[in-house]
């Protein structure tokens, strides 16, 4: 029989584990723009990596609220590590639209980690028994510890201004690696690009974008069950909440373990915590955390309420489930801001965690599916009786 999954708070306890190393690590991460080997060793030791991974290969196929809790916990120790497992599960989940010979493929590997973007930037020939890939695609988070890609392209046996994508399962050894990833937020995400010159994909390892858009899973095992069938974008978009969140817990908790002691220079008062700005402006920080985890947490249970009873998701849910990360992003961004603004000028010092905690909530921030402005203009568009002006849903 298989091992029963690990509970919820056994999820988050592992992830808590890392924390330690993944702050000890920080500085190394940022410089080299990748993450070490000892972190990715702890983290397949952790098995926080089978979360997403369906249970017919070993999987702990964990619940939303789940992930959010396990991410907001690892993003306490570092943000890029974090933005990684959020790609690697949501991608990782991705992998069941796929027939069973490929998931079989994928899966075989122990501790996988799957990435990929949907920016459709390749074309794909068909040719006896498969696809061969050419193109480019930036902003490939988590490919320099990956194993798979999830790759989207343009076959060529149609008109182009009319071809859905295909996407294809492609090893990223297979893949050409461009080290043109050098940011102020989110370094260790490794973002680079990737090129793919006559790359081969057979054909059980390429889907079309209806199935792709549609979660039409070609795996009847998958395909039965209420999990698979959530849009995939919402699915995504909640994964991506708890590493903000998380975030922001960090920089608060940072700021409070400097706070005793710290003069407020230039000023009458011997310690920064006697002032009532400290005050205003820690209090103003904590409930807009905490207004960002309560609505991560709403939304992941709204999820898994649809899942339970087996409900199809409205145009407007899908709305509603956009706009639900781009406003935690816009909490955690401005409560990261607050503490950012009152941690004085030591606080720029590279071992003092709180402008890099600053810098990758922002880059977090300007992903364009997270964006607050798009999300917040999208939603409103829905609450006056428009149409969305976008089909990533």
């Amino acid at each position: 029989m298989p091992t029963p999954a690990p509970s919820r708070e056994e999820l988050v306890e592992a992830a808590a584990k890392l924390v330690p190393l993944l702050r000890s690590r920080a500085l190394w991460i940022d410089e080299h723009r990748r993450l070490p080997p000892d972190v990715i060793e702890a983290i397949e030791e952790s098995g926080l990596l089978r979360m997403q991974v369906p249970t017919e290969y070993g999987g702990y196929e964990s619940d939303a609220r789940a992930f959010v809790d396990v991410l907001a916990e690892v993003a306490k120790g570092n943000s890029s590590v974090a933005f990684c497992l959020s790609i690697y599960a949501s991608l990782t989940w991705m992998v069941g639209l796929w027939p069973d010979e490929a998931l079989d493929e994928v899966f075989a590997q122990p501790h996988v980690r799957v990435t990929g973007t949907t920016a459709a930037s390749g074309t794909a020939k068909r040719v006896e028994g498969g696809y061969l890939i050419n193109g480019k695609w930036g902003y490939n988070s988590g490919v320099l510890h990956a194993h798979w890609k999830i790759t989207a392209a343009i076959p060529d046996d149609g008109p182009a201004e009319h071809a859905l994508p295909v996407f294809a399962l492609v090893p990223v050894s297979e893949l050409e690696i461009v080290d043109d990833w050098d940011t102020n937020g989110l370094p260790g995400s490794g973002s680079v690009t990737t090129v793919a010159t006559d790359v081969f994909v057979p054909d059980h390892r390429v889907i079309d974008g209806a199935v792709f858009y549609q979660n039409a899973s070609k795996s009847p095992v998958i395909a039965a069950k209420p999990g698979y069938r959530v849009p995939m974008l919402v699915t995504a978009t909640v994964m991506q909440t708890g590493q903000l969140v998380g975030a922001a817990k960090y920089a608060l908790s940072s700021f409070l373990e400097r706070l005793p002691g710290r003069p407020l220079t230039y000023t009458n008062y011997p310690s920064q915590q006697e002032a009532p700005v400290t005050h205003l402006q820690v209090g103003e920080a904590a409930l807009l955390i905490e207004d960002a985890e309560a609505r991560a947490h709403r939304f992941a249970d709204l999820l898994a309420g649809k899942i339970l009873r087996d409900e199809p998701w409205s145009q407007e849910e899908r709305v509603l489930s956009r706009v639900q990360i781009g406003w935690i992003a816009r909490q955690a961004k401005l409560a990261v801001e607050i503490l950012a603004a009152a941690s004085g000028g030591s606080s720029i010092l590279r071992d003092v965690p709180i402008t890099r905690i600053q810098r990758d909530v922002h880059a977090t921030s300007l992903h364009a599916l997270i964006t607050p402005a798009t999300t917040i203009e999208l939603y409103g568009r829905s609450l006056t009786g428009l149409e969305p002006n976008t089909f990533y849903l």
